[in-house]
């Protein structure tokens, strides 16, 4: 799964996962097509757009990243069936009646605006947490407290991780120094390459059958995630820290070999405490955090563009546009954790326009439902922990293996060779 997810919101923001492509009959959706380049809204033969703006052409499996503006595309509009209201019966999979220029005007003004200040206090919160929960485990320093530390703390290395996240889009500031600065701090602090971790582009086609074996089984894809940083998923060639990586354009060597840099200063300094105080505490203090952090990724990556009651459609060819492709996402409640995370679970609107800052994101989500009509697909209610959400996790596992190799609008299918399933491929 890990392998396949970071995406999109790579978190960069990911889009999603094409598991293996066959051929075989479509949901119940009655859409015959199949994919060769897909991924829930993504074009896999168009151009990347890079956070700038820009466009690179590479031989990337899916387009993932947004751009920061967008207004080449606010001025296309989509005639189709589907208009807010309608009585007729629904279909995810038919072009919406609205332009992203008019989702845009329905969300007020201030929810565009940044406030490097307000961004901050979030950083600073969230180190005084994670620091303060290290003083209390090392404080009691018994087995009943150390599982809760590690869960709380692996929650809050994740926050952290959203937070860099939002640097890398350019929605913590205006000011890309400070961005890079506090990006860096973030990501490195928890061994993720800041740059080479939002610049590159993610690529998932054609999964081998080890590759979904692993994908599609728990626990691996947890363990799965710093190979995948070094040597991507199976089959696929390049890695986030090398600035020659096809992963990377060459403006961007440099911007690689500092966040490469910056990495391995976070790692010899582990290295360095496990010498002095011993590599179980480490293991104790810092290793178990990052998994469960790691978990967090996996987790919430995957059910924004997994797992919905409702199949929802992925595009290629003439059928994908921005727009489309940012309507297959999937809002999430997590609770309590809503906050702590920085409502990373507002995923639609961040989709859209990755440029809003966290803090205003459920506002501008609110505002702009009357645009969306059933396109927004409201996140079920959580109670103060998202358990219910394991349920839609194993389900989608189970039941979400692949999209058929034909066609511009698809749906995901059951493999019948995982889990025993007894489900036939026409």
């Amino acid at each position: 799964m890990v392998s396949s997810m970071w995406s999109e919101c790579g978190l960069r923001p990911l889009a999603r996962i094409l598991s293996r492509l066959r051929t075989g009959v479509v949901s119940s959706n009655n859409n015959t097509s199949k994919i060769n380049g897909v991924v829930n809204g993504t074009d896999l033969n168009r151009s990347l757009m890079s956070n700038s703006g820009g466009s690179r052409e590479g031989d990337w499996g899916m387009k993932v990243s947004v751009p920061l503006s967008v207004g080449s595309v606010e001025g296309e509009r989509i005639d189709g069936v589907n208009g807010v209201g309608d009585e007729v019966e629904f279909d995810p999979g038919a072009p919406p009646p609205f332009r992203l220029a008019e989702i845009r005007a329905a969300i007020p003004k201030h929810c565009w605006v940044k406030n490097p200040w307000r961004s901050m206090s979030y950083v600073i919160r969230d180190i005084f947490v994670v620091f303060g929960l290290g003083l209390a485990a090392a404080y009691f320093n018994n087995w009943v407290v150390w599982p809760l530390y590690w869960a709380a703390q692996g929650t809050m290395f994740w926050a952290l991780f959203v937070l860099g996240h939002d640097c890398g889009h350019g929605s913590f500031s205006n000011n890309p120094k400070l961005n890079s600065l506090v990006g860096h701090f973030l990501h490195s602090a928890i061994l993720v390459p800041y740059n080479g971790w939002h610049l590159s582009e993610k690529i998932y086609k054609n999964l081998d059958d080890s590759t979904r074996t692993i994908r599609f089984t728990i626990p691996f894809p947890m363990f799965a995630y710093p190979f995948y940083l070094w040597r991507r998923s199976p089959g696929k060639k390049g890695s986030h820290f090398n600035p020659n990586s096809n992963l990377f354009g060459p403006n961007e060597k440099k911007d690689v070999i500092t966040s490469t840099i910056c990495w391995t200063a976070m790692l010899v300094l582990l290295v360095g405490l496990s010498l002095v105080m011993g590599p179980f505490e480490i293991l104790k203090f810092y290793g178990v955090p990052y998994w469960i952090c790691v978990m967090w990724l996996d987790f919430v990556t995957y059910l924004h563009h997994h797992g919905h009651e409702q199949k929802l459609p992925w595009y290629r060819g003439k059928e994908w546009n921005y727009l489309r492709g940012g309507l297959t996402t999937v809002d999430r409640d997590y609770g309590w954790i809503n906050n702590i995370h920085h409502d990373i679970g507002t995923h639609v609107i961040h989709h859209l326009f990755p440029q809003i800052p966290h803090y205003h994101l459920v506002e501008a989500t609110k505002t702009a439902k009357h645009v969306l009509g059933k396109y927004y697909r409201a996140p079920k209610k959580s109670g103060p922990l998202p358990f219910h959400l394991i349920g839609n996790l194993t389900r989608s596992m189970k039941q979400d293996h692949y999209v058929s190799d034909t066609g511009d609008v698809v749906y995901y299918q059951t493999d019948p060779q995982l889990y025993g399933s007894s489900q036939k491929i026409e």
